[in-house]
């Protein structure tokens, strides 16, 4: 009942649209969302494809609780092969589209090959047309997502602006102006496909067994405590209240990752945010309503989020929220990821002080600073070399051992050397440094769990990526604290099977396993999984992370405890026994 069971199969070289029932088997292990897609790409792309090819494939994937009336349950899993990393790739972006295309009738849609100019697609239910967007090429997603509702009327839109059209490792998906899949170029997968948008509409609905019996289990798991207690502060500030954690705490990241506190960070925190905020707004079948949206000076928005306030604000020397709005703002609309942009602006910011490479661009700077997101996503001026990310300007210009990056993915707001095992969840992430796979600095800088030694983390991590891997596959939004025997309980009464707790597991290290064997098909393995130079040997000198670091040889401790935890050998690489173990 949880599954439409039909796919949408569309080919951009010749035009074809098919459909396909979905694959139950591989639902049966991976659930759908982040997983499921994964094994679809796993099984159809070829290993050391150019992730900008037409070869590359864009998948859509709901998951058996999308359209529900399961709470937080509104996310769309987009997954390829990312031309940031060369890695799998899947990213998550809420708001209503992935329900629209459930009760469009489809549990997926996949994309295949490369239109010849550019196009968009339309679903509305069996109707699936591709369109000329000549018109909207060069237009950011915001002008895009106002032209097709005013041209199709009631739908919900997939975007990309000038970054995805200029194939920027850094460009990300929009919905519903601003809602992103953020990171590791997926947009740039668009653009790489002359694919502008993807509009759908939906007639139909999703049925789901036994309603009277669902609900109640529901009610019964929503009142134990986890949609009250333990995710409060979605209700009130959202994630800007992580701006005073991090700071207490000395883990938000300054000036390229120079230091763990800001000066000004109370320009920039929750207190802040809430002195512009005009209301609050939620995804899908959501309770929390955990977004802000917020108008300063010209200037209106859903956000920022801590990630943008962090690496866009303290990361770049920027106390002015005003500015930061407005940066935000511009990252949204040409569809700049604002965790990769940060970065990028803060590391050329380091390059030019230190006399490495002048882009005349320095920490504080607010006019050049607001003159960075278009320069980047057209590739002018300055921008042009912006636009390669950390990495690549780090093997051009030099500074590589303060390159924050790992596997050339952009470091998320969260300084490693105060939450040790964050470090260890960046570098074993599936897509590069990542906070969704696991969360650590949760526990540790903000909880009870001492940030500072390696004992115990790499079981802290890999049980995090495990449920977590559960709750992007099903799909519920990881803003909800649910345990994985409600999660058991839920999806036995929607999939109409047994489901317990531990097969939830047993599926969240499958799809962690099989992301890695996707990955080590790439030629990836243990070389990639370290953290920059600077986190080892550089120590902080302010505020409580004073005087810490995080030493190589407690990563190496920790890096070899995960293998060995995971099955993995030495060198990362799944042994063959764990294969077989998993159904691999």
């Amino acid at each position: 009942m949880a599954y439409i069971d039909k796919v949408l199969r569309i080919n951009l070289t010749n035009g074809r649209t098919t459909s396909e029932p979905l694959n139950k088997e591989w639902a049966k292990d991976y659930l759908g969302g982040k997983g499921l897609s994964i094994k679809y790409l796993y099984e159809e792309l070829k290993p050391g494809i150019d992730p900008l090819s037409a070869d590359n494939k864009l998948i859509l994937m709901t998951g058996p609780l999308t359209g529900t009336i399961v709470p937080n349950s509104g996310k769309l899993a987009i997954a390829a092969k990312s031309p940031a990393t060369g890695t799998i790739l899947d990213c998550s972006i809420g708001g209503h589209f992935a329900p629209e295309l459930k009760f469009a009738g489809y549990d997926a849609v996949i994309i295949e090959g490369k239109a010849t100019e550019p196009i968009y697609l339309f679903i509305e239910d069996s109707n699936v047309e591709l369109r000329n967007a000549a018109d909207l090429w060069g237009k950011g997603a915001h002008e895009t997502e106002h032209l097709l509702y005013e041209r199709l009327g009631d739908v919900i839109t997939l975007a990309i602006g000038q970054a995805g059209e200029n194939l920027l490792p850094m460009a990300c998906i929009s919905s519903e102006l601003y809602r992103q899949a953020g990171r590791g170029g997926i947009g740039a997968v668009m653009g790489s496909k002359n694919l502008k948008a993807i509009s759908v509409r939906g007639n139909g609905g999703v049925k789901i067994p036994d309603i009277r019996k669902f609900s109640a289990t529901l009610n019964k798991i929503k009142r134990e405590d986890t949609m009250t207690d333990d995710n409060m502060w979605a209700y009130s500030d959202g994630t800007p209240m992580i701006v005073d954690l991090s700071q207490s705490t000395g883990i938000l990241p300054t000036r390229n990752f120079q230091e763990g506190t800001f000066d000004e960070y109370k320009n920039i925190n929750s207190e802040a945010v809430k002195s512009v905020l005009k209301a609050k707004k939620a995804c899908f079948a959501c309770p929390l309503a955990c977004s802000n949206y917020v108008k300063m000076g010209k200037t209106e928005i859903e956000g920022p989020e801590y990630e943008t306030l962090a690496l866009c604000g303290s990361n770049c020397g920027i106390g002015d929220m005003e500015a930061l709005i407005e940066f935000n703002r511009l990252c949204d609309d040409h569809c700049l990821d604002t965790i990769s942009a940060g970065n990028t602006v803060a590391f050329a910011m380091e390059l030019t002080e230190k006399g490495i490479h002048d882009f005349g661009i320095r920490f504080g700077d607010v006019e050049n600073y607001l003159q960075m997101p278009t320069l980047i996503a057209t590739r002018q001026g300055v921008g042009a070399d912006l636009a390669l990310g950390v990495k690549k300007m780090a093997e051009k210009f030099g500074g590589r051992d303060f390159a924050m990056e790992v596997k050339g993915l952009e470091i998320p707001g969260y300084e490693p050397r105060g939450s040790w095992a964050m470090g260890l969840a960046y570098g074993t992430a599936d897509r590069g440094a990542c906070h969704l796979r696991a969360w650590p600095a949760s526990v540790e800088a903000f909880g009870k769990i001492d940030p500072f030694t390696s004992e115990g983390k790499a079981e802290l991590v890999i049980g995090m990526q495990d449920i977590n891997s559960v709750k992007f596959s099903a799909i519920w939004c990881d803003f909800w604290a649910i345990s994985t025997e409600q999660m058991a309980e839920i999806l036995t009464l929607l999939l109409e099977r047994d489901i317990t707790a531990a097969e939830l597991s047993t599926i969240g290290e499958r799809i962690n396993n099989l992301a890695r064997l996707f990955n080590e098909r790439e030629g990836f393995d243990r070389k990639d999984d370290y953290l920059p130079t600077r986190v080892h040997n550089e120590k902080l000198t302010t505020g409580f992370t004073a005087g810490k670091s995080l030493p190589r040889e407690n990563y190496e401790k920790m890096l070899s405890e995960y293998y060995q935890l995971r099955g993995w050998d030495e060198n990362g690489k799944i042994t063959a026994e764990k294969k077989k173990a998993l159904n691999l």
